[in-house]
């Protein structure tokens, strides 16, 4: 398939890819099912591609539950408000708790002082019976005992409650986590790649600092793709987010753009040190050979394309990624495997044609 030459082509192509499968399969090409088949064909979610990969090879096809099951496990909008909704309802519960210990040891605490009350009055008639004394001081010890385990009760309550509420607040951050990572990958997914951006195309215009963009793509992805099967695919996204990972600093963003597709924030990082950087990582990728996993089989090596821009003044973050774009387009057609920069002539051709 000839590489896409801006979103819009890139969303067609999965679009028809999520049709050709509908239509392989004899399936419905109900909303559902196109939501599904289309989040396959971009390889964005990899734990919905390899539910279905293996119902394929187990099955052969997918019938209605097994659509119903895939649907609500990994695309059901409702699906993290759930988990976070249980999360806030247990929260809640803890608390209401709590607040019902908090009652019965302040319903303890008014018994308690109106005992206190009652015994004063008892003593200021100035009763010299011994018996009358040792009863009113009994019932004032049997009193303050009471007192003492309720509170014990919710001291030890609180104590359960705060590490509960801990670990309920450490289940929410984990799924703020997930919801900004590629589960695949483990790197930045595109919603949280692109939300950084934004904030490092503003914070490098404040400060006057550099900004710099890598847009990378995995070489004849969809043939080996084709060729090996899925789970040998995930490998190669694998291997390559591991190289992405190496090369990068803390300070830098990178995240599985889509597919095959990577994406490279670098705050504080001109144009010279980025295409460094992307030359870098094409042949860390290069040098790892692929091995399959279940048979030992020697697949071969994969390479990498990589376009690179730099922020201009008059940038947005999205005509830096378009500019980016238009640089791994041009590495695309001059023979894949290699690096082109903004300030590259290949670029300005490609520039040039896509505008014609």
């Amino acid at each position: 398939m000839a590489v896409p030459t801006n979103e819009h082509e890139q969303s067609l192509a999965y679009a028809e890819l999520a049709l050709q499968q509908i239509r392989a399969l004899r399936l419905p090409a109900f909303p559902r099912n196109f939501e599904i088949w289309y989040q396959y064909a971009t390889g964005n979610n990899a734990e919905l591609n390899r539910t279905i990969n293996e119902t394929l090879a187990r099955k052969g096809s997918l019938d209605d539950a097994d659509i119903d099951t895939v649907y609500r496990t990994y695309l059901s909008p409702s699906r993290m408000t759930d988990r976070i909704d249980a999360v806030g309802g247990r929260v809640l519960d803890e608390i209401n708790q709590v607040l019902d210990m908090m009652d019965a040891a302040a319903d303890s605490t008014t018994t308690y002082s109106e005992s206190l009350a009652d015994a004063g009055k008892e003593l200021r008639v100035g009763s010299d019976d011994v018996v009358s004394l040792r009863g009113i001081l009994q019932r004032l010890i049997d009193d303050a005992k009471r007192v003492e385990i309720t509170n014990k009760k919710l001291e030890v309550r609180l104590s359960a409650s705060r590490q509960e509420i801990e670990r309920l607040q450490e289940s929410l951050e984990e799924m703020r986590s997930e919801s900004r990572i590629d589960p695949l990958t483990t790197l930045a997914n595109r919603r949280f790649f692109e939300t950084a951006l934004g904030d490092a195309v503003a914070e490098a215009k404040e400060n006057g600092e550099p900004l710099s963009l890598l847009m990378t793509d995995v070489d004849n992805f969809k043939a080996f793709n084709d060729k090996f099967g899925h789970l040998t695919g995930d490998q190669v996204l694998r291997l390559v987010a591991i190289s992405v990972k190496q090369a990068v600093k803390e300070r830098d963003i990178a995240a599985r753009f889509g597919g095959e597709e990577f994406a490279v924030t670098l705050p504080k990082t001109a144009l010279r040190q980025a295409i460094e950087l992307a030359d870098h990582i094409r042949n860390a990728v290069m040098a790892k050979e692929l091995i399959k996993r279940s048979s030992g089989q020697r697949l071969g090596r994969v390479t990498m394309s990589i376009g690179v821009a730099t922020l201009h003044a008059n940038d947005t973050p999205g005509s830096l990624i378009e500019r980016a774009d238009a640089c791994l387009y041009a590495a695309k057609r001059y023979g894949r495997n290699c690096v082109v920069a903004e300030t590259d002539p290949k670029y300005c051709r490609v520039a040039v044609a896509r505008r014609a």
